[in-house]
């Protein structure tokens, strides 16, 4: 594992994590240039010209960089069968959630992180159980965090910044498999190359198991947890000449999930004919429950890109469609519920977004750029409750209500900055940007940027920055429905007014320094200090898993992350490690989510949030011996907040948890079929019990287990 720091812009970089496995880089396609054609050597060196004048659009100075690349990925238990979630938890500072659901925290922020695929802000899809980036597709990743340049906007908690795989001089491609526990089968396959100046990049995968999400027992399977999912993605390129480039990107994604059952659940209702809450008799048992939920999301992106010299530019136009629908169990829910919630989320987002750089010196170079997103978004649902008064139930026929609502909003950015080489190893990026949000919230803000990178010495870099962030709700989630629809009902909130949701606000400052102390071992050190004002945070409300953004007036995060890299020619291993504290109080939006004592309490106290995680460590390494490499990582966490019995919000949290994972991959180079690859794999090692939600704190559903110890087999060729 070796450890490139950054440093002319003083940036933390895992660039090349496993440099010495040869076999890692299996699916990238191939340049054998000795018998092809003039006009295809011609598409591959125009293709790698373009794409490091893309990087140019977007400067790092004075930010914290830590670079994924195929590497990595080999050396995880999965390989690029990982979920692209767990990848992301290897990194400092990132600390896990529900897995199913591929949530993970970057420096105490919920959510809040930005996605970009080859320079291009993805729109956002509906949060869900899926993720719709499969790992496959991953030439490089570059995850982005700290006081961020102007550039970046909107979602700042992290960027990860994705350049795909692109198709090569010879066409090829690779086809592989991998089974394992819980009925596990993933086959996937990636095609590659070019036709004159059209280059391609198609890949896709199916996915089925029977462990979609997390189990909410302390078993090692759950009950009515059956997932199947699909996904796409196609990069398509046409070189005009050797300076233009007109592209293409597409990715879909499908997924079908069972809602796991929690048996032995005593009624909570009464339903005529069906079960008797003060008997505790229900003739639907707990464990037969059939609630289900599927996701969508596609995209599609088109981006022209030039390069004249010292002037580069790309321009995209882009459309999202993501789409989330929760069917309960029509019978049960109201047993166990009182309320059974047919949910239907929509999200349709369509804009474009320009970004131009210029040298107008040795010592300047100019960047600027604009964005806009047009969303309309829908929530349709369809809900059954009992009729209820102060004593509660009133009558034990269930009456249905129809809750469907809409909106069409939209986003505009607007950023200019200067990247000004002060001297060879101080370099300083300045700018300013400006956002306006107009959804359910109305607001605005300009936002000035300060970032300082300073090379101390060879192998020596420091860094520091301040940004002033605007943050506005997630609209495809924003919306809660008419709390009057529910009154004298089993749905009836305590609290029976709302505010608006609100745009977050923060002052951000940022310190960082990287020492390679020798060519084989790299520190790095970072730390970060967050002032929130209506700190944005989202929690599960009900039974589907959709969630629901709410505000806190006024909030904080802090903490500091380390890491070590040491590389041999053989061997390598990485460790990080993070300590953080997020807190915020006064909730003062979206009030009639919470119990009435829960925002009496946290008005006046400032509480942890619930994804708050005071410990989170991440370490690995691999020995590669002739054509086989044998791996570990380990995530180890303090615990996520809970509320204990009698207990303040969020005052407790959950027992820490250690979890190692292996692998053994073997190559065969030259068969009849290609290169073959073989993995086992397993994951949770020792089979450790760990609780990573207990069902308490603010705006958390129901509990939710780590995965007991799997095994999986793999077997891929490359052609």
């Amino acid at each position: 594992m070796q450890h490139t720091p950054r440093l002319s812009a003083l940036s933390l970089a895992i660039a090349s994590l496993f440099t010495v496995s040869a076999h890692a880089a299996d699916a990238a396609p191939d340049a054998t240039t000795d018998a092809a054609p003039q006009e295809m050597q011609t598409v591959e060196v125009t293709s790698a010209h373009l794409r490091s004048a893309r990087i140019e659009l977007s400067p790092k100075v004075g930010t914290t960089i830590y670079s994924i690349d195929s590497h990595m990925v080999d050396m995880l238990g999965q390989g690029d069968n990982t979920p692209f979630n767990e990848v992301l938890l290897r990194l400092p500072g990132v600390s896990q959630d529900s897995k199913g659901s591929g949530a993970l925290h970057v420096r105490d922020d919920h959510a809040n992180v930005q996605y970009r695929i080859n320079g291009v802000q993805l729109p956002e899809s509906i949060s869900g159980f899926g993720q719709s980036i499969d790992t496959r597709l991953i030439d490089k990743t570059d995850f982005i965090t700290g006081a961020l340049p102007a550039q970046f906007g909107l979602r700042t908690a992290g960027i990860v910044d994705i350049e795909t795989k692109e198709g090569g001089m010879t066409p090829g491609g690779r086809i592989g498999i991998l089974v394992g526990s819980h009925n596990h089968i993933e086959p996937s396959a990636e095609f590659f190359g070019s036709v004159g100046k059209f280059n391609y990049y198609l890949s896709g995968s199916y996915l089925g198991n029977s462990l979609g999400v997390e189990n909410p027992q302390d078993t090692r399977n759950a009950l009515h947890d059956k997932t199947r999912q699909n996904k796409s993605f196609g990069n398509l390129s046409y070189f005009f000449d050797d300076n233009t480039r007109l592209g293409a990107m597409f990715g879909t994604y499908n997924g079908r999930f069972q809602i796991p059952n929690n048996p032995d659940q005593a009624p909570g209702f009464t339903l005529a004919g069906r079960s008797d809450a003060q008997a505790g008799t229900s003739t639907l048992p707990s464990s037969q429950l059939d609630e289900n939920q599927r996701e969508v999301n596609r995209f599609l992106v088109l981006s022209l890109q030039k390069s004249l010299g010292d002037l580069n530019y790309q321009v995209s136009a882009f459309h999202q469609y993501s789409q989330l629908h929760f069917t309960p169990d029509p019978i049960g829910d109201l047993i166990y519920n009182g309320v059974a919630s047919d949910s239907r989320r929509s999200n349709s987002a369509s804009g474009a977004q320009f970004d131009i750089s210029y040298k107008v010196h040795q010592d300047h170079t100019v960047r600027a750029g604009l964005a806009y997103t047009r969303q309309k978004t829908g929530s349709d649902n369809t809900v059954g409750v009992f009729p209820a008064d102060e004593n509660g139930q009133s009558a034990i026929t269930p009456i249905t209500i129809v809750d469907n609502s809409g909106k069409t909003g939209t986003l505009a950015s607007f950023y200019l900055q200067d990247e000004w080489h002060i001297s060879k190893p101080l370099t300083l990026n300045y700018g300013v940007r400006f956002d306006k949000v107009s959804a359910f919230t109305e607001e605005q803000q300009w936002s000035p940027r300060l970032n300082l990178a300073y090379q101390v010495a060879p192998g020596t870099a420091v860094h520091a920055g301040y940004s002033r962030y605007f943050t506005p709700p997630p609209q495809e989630l924003a919306a809660q429905g008419s709390i009057d629809l529910y009154a004298n009902t089993t749905n009836a909130p305590e609290i029976a007014t709302s505010d608006n949701v609100k745009a977050e606000r923060t002052h951000y400052y940022d310190i960082g320094i990287s020492h390679q102390v020798n060519s084989k071992l790299t520190l790095t050190a970072d730390a970060y200090y967050k002032k929130i004002t209506n700190l944005l945070d989202e929690g599960q409300f009900g039974q589907a898993l959709i969630l629901t953004p709410f505000n806190y007036a006024e909030g904080y995060a802090k903490g500091l992350e380390l890491s070590a890299i040491y590389a041999e020619k053989d061997w390598g291993m990485f460790l990080n490690a993070s300590t953080q504290k997020a807190q915020g109080r006064n909730i003062n939006s979206g009030q009639s989510l919470f119990g009435a004592d829960e925002v009496a309490y946290i008005k006046n106290n400032y509480v942890f949030l619930d994804h708050d995680q005071t410990y989170t460590m991440s370490g690995g390494g691999h020995y590669h011996f002739g054509d086989s490499q044998v791996s570990a990582d380990f995530l180890y966490g303090s615990g996520l907040r809970m509320t204990p019995d009698g207990g303040a919000p969020n005052s407790g949290h959950l027992p820490h948890y250690f979890t190692v994972n292996t692998a053994l991959t073997h190559t065969w180079k030259n068969t009849p079929v290609g290169k073959v690859e073989g993995r086992l794999a397993l994951i949770n090692l020792f089979d450790k019990s760990y609780l990573l939600r207990d069902g308490s704190g603010v705006g958390v559903g129901a509990p939710q287990y780590g995965a007991r110890r799997s095994l999986y087999a793999g077997l891929s060729t490359s052609f």
